[in-house]
């Protein structure tokens, strides 16, 4: 119960690290409020986890980000966890590509933090802390990678929203950190498999980056979220976690 009685929000909950860790969290005590942009995807996870609050949010939409903040209890944890991931060099990168990933994969993430601080800053004065958890990557941001140009300069960014946050509230009891993935086996990731030339061929590509030889499951990411959402770790702030199974070695 290393999150009893703490309200956290996550997006993207609907598959892949974002249901996992909301399963995690409401395992550990938390009052779950998850969100998806997927209705079928959030009814699953209802169905599973009838405990957890479900709602639809669009985080590309920032009225819909405002309002549904204002509906909102004062959180003691926030998991920015949507993302996209764009394949192809700087020469394969539309006007429209680069458009979508800033905003999904960065801007979403600041205005999910822009509605949400204030109220979690009332909370740190009643326990102490709030903590914001963004998903990052080691992808590019850290280590480069082929055909990961937008991919990885918004990750990048996210690493740079997460320390400024970090800096910016050290001393009002909000801490921020951001979380590095290696590759994951998720929906996502056997959907960019599936949709690749040669799809046995890339299962064998992706794991062949893994210096431990397998692809990270979710249940390799979840407990760093929940260490980052408890007071664990509550000295910790800034930081770029890497769980990467050996690729930045």
């Amino acid at each position: 119960m290393r999150l009893k009685g703490k309200t956290i929000l996550i997006t993207a909950a609907g598959q892949g690290i974002g249901r996992a860790s909301a399963e995690a969290c409401l395992k550990e005590g938390a009052n779950v409020i998850a969100t998806d942009i997927n209705a079928e995807a959030l009814k699953s996870l209802q169905q599973d986890c009838p405990t957890i609050q479900t709602h639809i949010l669009d985080v590309m939409d920032a009225n819909s980000i405002k309002s549904f903040a204002e509906q909102m209890p004062n959180l003691d944890g926030l998991f920015n966890c949507a993302g996209f991931v764009h394949n192809g060099t700087v020469l394969d990168i539309s006007d429209e590509d680069w458009e979508f990933s800033v905003n999904l994969n960065v801007t979403s993430m600041m205005r999910m933090c822009r509605a949400f601080l204030p109220g979690m800053l009332k909370q740190a004065e009643i326990t102490g802390s709030s903590s914001v958890v963004n998903m990052a990557s080691m992808a590019s941001s850290i280590k480069g990678f082929p055909m990961r140009t937008a991919y990885g300069a918004t990750k990048a960014g996210v690493i740079g929203l997460s320390k400024g946050i970090a800096a910016d509230f050290v001393k009002q009891g909000i801490r921020c950190n951001s979380v590095c993935p290696g590759t994951v086996n998720t929906p996502s990731l056997q959907g960019r498999i599936a949709s690749a030339a040669d799809p046995v061929q890339a299962q064998k590509d992706f794991i062949a980056r893994q210096p431990m030889g397998r692809l990270a499951e979710v249940s390799d990411i979840t407990p760093i979220i929940v260490y980052l959402l408890s007071d664990e770790s509550a000295f910790m702030t800034g930081q770029s976690l890497l769980v990467d199974g050996g690729v930045t070695i």
